[in-house]
């Protein structure tokens, strides 16, 4: 009777370990720090932790009027936009991905081209055209300027997603006898779908926290929670304001994460929606 070979004990990998506690301080210890200021009434230095807890400066800015009309503005700008990108962008992605035309190289860099230049020079450049158009402190004026930041993950993201569509089964559903529309919504969009919501969602998030542009262009009359944020800070110099107005930044963008951690599971981008 043969005895069992002994295991041998992996080593403990503590070069992980550092570099999980190196992340932890420095993506929780900020949020921390800024969660516990919006439920602080007073905190001096040197103590390490508040003197006095409260929602004092909860009340004073849900008070408010014009924080919720930002917020609203806010959520309403963000969903034109990421709608306006879907639509303007998805089948251009497609195009790039399924079909050849001349000049396709060249015209798919001239949609990225955008984020090769610093972006706040771009916008003031932008900003020119847009005074003399008419659209400097205007909803719709914002909205195309945001535009112009959806385009690289609402491009070129898709095209990706398209492009490692499995062509075996397209092929198949048309030698059953699907038509090309049947195709493209039996076959292709539910294996693309998992990145294509992914790309949908960060550009949700990325326009709602999207700030030099609507500072930019919709100053002073149009203004959205991160340019209220700042106008908060600047004016009055109370840590709270901003700490409140940042959990309440966070909050949408959160709950839009989770929503789409049920739909896009861990394993949705490697085996689609189904097909």
């Amino acid at each position: 009777m043969s005895s069992a070979a002994p295991r041998i004990a992996k080593p403990f990998d503590w070069a992980g370990l550092v570099f999980a506690i190196l992340l932890t301080l420095v993506i929780a210890v900020p949020l921390l720090v800024v969660a516990t200021w919006a439920f602080t009434e007073v905190w001096r230095y040197p103590s390490l932790v508040p003197q006095k807890f409260g929602l004092r400066f909860w009340s004073q800015t849900l008070s408010r009027a014009d924080v919720w009309e930002a917020l609203f503005l806010s959520l309403r700008l963000t969903a034109v936009v990421t709608a306006l990108s879907a639509v303007i962008c998805l089948p251009a992605a497609y195009a790039f991905a399924r079909l050849k035309f001349p000049g396709r190289n060249l015209l798919f860099l001239s949609f990225l081209a955008s984020h090769a230049f610093p972006k706040f020079g771009l916008l003031v450049a932008i900003a020119g055209i847009f005074l003399h158009l008419g659209l400097i402190s205007t909803f719709w004026g914002v909205v195309l300027i945001q535009l112009v930041g959806t385009l690289m993950l609402m491009i070129w993201v898709p095209v990706a997603a398209f492009q490692a569509v499995d062509r075996r089964m397209e092929e198949a559903a048309r030698d059953a006898g699907a038509g090309p529309l049947r195709v493209f919504w039996s076959i292709t969009l539910p294996q693309a779908g998992p990145t294509i919501a992914a790309a949908v969602l960060l550009t949700f998030v990325g326009t709602f926290y999207e700030t030099e542009g609507a500072w930019l262009i919709g100053a002073p009359q149009v203004r959205t929670m991160p340019v209220l944020m700042i106008s908060f800070i600047n004016n009055q110099l109370v840590v709270q304001y901003g700490a409140v107005l940042s959990v309440m930044l966070w909050l949408p963008s959160f709950l839009a994460l989770i929503f789409a951690r049920r739909i896009v599971g861990t394993g949705a981008f490697a085996r689609g929606f189904g097909a």
